[in-house]
């Protein structure tokens, strides 16, 4: 398989309900063979954030970023993860995240829906509440 049937195929899974955990090896893959795809590293920092484990999802949402600076979902992830593990520095992806979506009325129904996804897979997830407070609330 390639890395994006890869890819298509563990977004499949995904939004069919498979379990982060089960997923994480799959994206983990992708990462592996195409190591520029921001959207596979941004994946994989999400389903690492599912499953409790910030310290992975900051390493794979700053690779995210640093690949597609101008991927909100990247910087959201990455803005979860440093709050989940208590650290300084989530002002500038939340500002950054905001200016992006101002800008694109497509990424900000994406955004909403993972949000939606997120807190109907994690529901007391007390860092994704926040992030979405401080970018949705005035």
């Amino acid at each position: 398989m390639t890395p994006e049937e890869l890819f298509k195929d563990g977004f499949d899974r995904y939004q069919a309900g498979e379990a982060p955990k089960d997923l994480i090896p799959v994206f983990k893959e992708v990462c592996l063979k195409a190591p520029k795809n921001g959207n596979a590293w941004a994946s994989l920092a999400w389903l690492y954030l599912l499953e409790d484990k910030p310290s992975s999802a900051q390493k794979a949402a700053k690779t995210a970023v640093k690949l597609n600076p101008h991927d909100p979902q990247a910087r959201i992830n990455l803005a979860i993860a440093i709050l989940d593990l208590k650290e300084k520095g989530v002002r500038p992806h939340v500002e950054v995240t905001q200016q992006l979506l101002m800008a694109s009325d497509e990424l900000l129904e994406e955004v909403k829906k993972n949000f939606e996804d997120g807190l109907t897979r994690k529901p007391d997830w007390k860092s994704l509440t926040r992030v979405q407070q401080w970018l949705f609330e005035p």
